[in-house]
């Protein structure tokens, strides 16, 4: 069944893998999810599919990777910074 999830409560999906898993067989499972940023929305296979790894050993593995193809309006605006002006 199709759901959304915030990108901050990303992890909560991930955890329904088991580990080890294949790219391929977590951008499958993860298929049914649409991940909300702050602007805009990325079907979470989509974006396992688009890393690098062929197989992830843990949450914290698959995570970091997506974390890496994220689209630019998934991480705020350009040259934002987050630190004091």
């Amino acid at each position: 069944m199709a759901h959304t999830v915030k990108f901050s409560h990303l992890e909560s999906e991930l955890q329904r893998l088991s580990y080890p898993v294949s790219r391929d067989e977590a951008a499958e499972a993860l298929d049914d999810v649409t991940v909300l940023f702050a602007e805009g929305q990325e079907n979470l296979g989509e974006l396992v599919a688009q890393t690098e790894q062929d197989e992830y050993e843990s949450v914290e593995d698959i995570d970091a990777e997506i974390n890496n193809v994220l689209p630019r309006e998934a991480v705020g605006e350009p040259y934002q910074s987050e630190g004091e002006g």
